[in-house]
């Protein structure tokens, strides 16, 4: 099918890159880095007193900016931080130093250096105060030059990558839409920071690559999300993962309107069609013998991502409340993280085969809407009864589970949706509820939120409840006739009615998806979640 150009006027094109992290090998005490006029700031790190009547501790490169600028930092920092700064992951303290006036004769001990100093608390240091850390940076070094940071000297790989992922998420901006030309952002993060490394050191590359990458996919997540619906509709999104995908030389196939009926696609074309914009099912694979990574012959494990895509949910017939309504452009959040795990694995180049499948919708409210009460004849060949149309991404994720399990063979599947209410209130905006049909699936993905600071919570899949779904009209109903409770449970059992027995997982991200205030790398609006942690595991998957 020819793509189309549906860009709208002044809309980004998604794939933005993440602000430059580089590293440099020295020490605050002598490298010349600081001699450089563009440098703005220095960071050092400072960490919590041991003992209550103590003052701050100095971690990497405060004693060494003591030395060089010939001051004592923890009497600055104390002073500009005022008694609540006390070294916690993500507080920072801000030391502007006087300069002399002009013509004065005075020669002040820090002269030619950079005169912003920012004391930089990371906690305990471990990889989530790290993280942490590096959001706060972003954030209180927006609008500067260049940044060099000694705070990361003796982190270590994992937590100079933790770090560098907190900075670069938390560097994130939403794409605006405006008349104006725009000029220079006071709010655009800082041109470079530079990791300052001492020669004993390993060097950061490898780290600040593996954690560019992962936040790369974050940031393209968020870009499509927050992209307004009327711009986004399963075209566009159709086109930009094709344009994506061909960029990196994977098989791309998009199915518009007239396939769907032809393949029996049932319940995506349910869901789409009150739209005036049709819906499409796209797939996009990364084989690494293709790209070279693993020999001729070779078979590769198949790993199978499936992402919900309604790129705007009124509800259908069953309409929303208008509040509702409001962030449902994000309701295609899931088939942004398909698209991005896929991209990432060919950046990455792993030797695992890797397939997207995105079912992409808009449910709308037309004359050819689908109504409680249909009977949907799914790709699998199994009925569904349709009671809530407002329930409509089980539905599509049914046609695309059916259509993976039966066609493309996975060795594993992992489907990720904006699916339930239920999740956010059993868990709230901090976790997805994590359901799955085996253990080691299950630990892997577990693991992977430990490492990058996605969390987690594996819900049961209640047997009980599944006799729930059953219908006397149908196979199957979509949502309960008699509700049991435990909303996301119930999704949960319909979709493994598709999955058949391939090892499956099913991620709720309802809740984290979202944010409505920024609070460390997450950022308001779309969140991105799911793709660093799906990045993380697919090695072991």
């Amino acid at each position: 099918m020819p793509a189309r150009d549906r860009r709208n006027p002044g809309t980004p094109t998604p794939g933005r890159t993440p602000p430059e992290v580089v590293g440099a090998r020295g020490r605050l005490s002598d490298a010349a880095l600081l001699d450089d006029a563009q440098v703005d700031a220095v960071v050092v790190a400072v960490a919590p007193p041991r003992e209550a009547d103590d003052g701050l501790q100095p971690r990497s490169g405060t004693i060494d900016a003591t030395l060089r600028y010939g001051v004592d930092l923890a009497e600055l920092a104390e002073r500009a931080g005022g008694p609540g700064f006390r070294g916690a992951s993500g507080e920072v303290a801000r030391v502007d130093l006087p300069r002399v006036h002009a013509g004065s004769t005075t020669r002040l001990p820090w002269a030619g250096l950079p005169p912003r100093l920012l004391l930089l608390g990371v906690g305990s240091g471990t990889a989530l105060d790290l993280r942490r850390a590096g959001a706060a940076l972003a954030r209180v070094s927006r609008g500067l030059d260049r940044v060099v940071s000694a705070a990361t000297a003796d982190a270590g790989p994992e937590g100079v990558r933790a770090f560098v992922e907190g900075y670069q998420l938390a560097a994130y901006t939403q794409p605006r839409r405006t008349a104006a030309e725009k000029g220079a952002d006071a709010e655009a993060p800082a041109a470079q920071l530079v990791l300052l490394t001492p020669e004993d050191q390993p060097d950061v590359t490898p780290s600040v690559e593996a954690a560019s990458r992962a936040v790369e996919a974050t940031w393209l997540v968020r870009d499509l999300a927050n992209t307004p619906s009327d711009v986004k509709d399963p075209a566009w999104f159709a086109d930009r993962a094709a344009e994506l995908a061909d960029g990196l030389g994977l098989d791309v196939t998009v199915r518009g309107p007239a396939e769907l009926e032809r393949e029996g696609f049932g319940a995506i074309r349910a869901v789409g069609g009150g739209s005036a914009r049709p819906p499409r099912l796209v797939t996009l694979t990364y084989d690494p013998v293709d790209h070279g990574v693993v020999a001729p012959g070779t078979a590769a494990r198949h790993v199978v991502v499936v992402g919900k895509g309604i790129t705007y949910d009124t509800g259908g017939l069953s309409i929303k409340p208008r509040e509702a309504m409001v962030p449902m452009k994000t309701d295609m959040a899931g088939a942004a993280v398909a698209l991005a795990v896929v991209l990432g694995a060919a950046r990455a180049r792993s030797d695992r085969r890797v397939t997207a499948v995105l079912p992409l919708a808009e449910n709308h409210v037309g004359a050819a809407s689908y109504r409680p009460g249909d009977v949907v004849r799914t790709w699998s060949g199994r009925t569904v009864e349709v009671a809530n149309t407002d329930a409509e991404g089980r539905l599509v994720l049914a046609d695309a589970i059916g259509y993976a399990v039966r066609d493309l063979a996975p060795d594993v599947l992992v489907d990720v949706a904006t699916l339930t209410g239920a999740a956010t209130l059993g868990l709230g905006r901090g976790h997805a509820a994590l359901f799955a049909t085996d253990d080691d699936v299950a630990g892997t993905i577990e693991e992977a939120a430990a490492t990058t600071g996605e969390r987690v919570w594996r819900m049961p899949l209640v047997e009980d409840y599944a006799g729930a779904l059953r219908s006397e009209v149908a196979d199957l109903r979509h949502v309960p006739a008699e509700n049991p409770g435990g909303g996301a449970i119930t999704a949960a059992l319909f979709l493994r009615e598709f999955a058949g027995d391939v090892p499956w997982a099913h991620l709720d991200v309802a809740g984290p998806a979202r944010a409505t205030a920024d609070r460390h790398e997450v950022v308001t609006g779309a969140t991105g979640f799911g793709a660093r942690l799906l990045l993380e595991a697919l090695g072991t998957l």
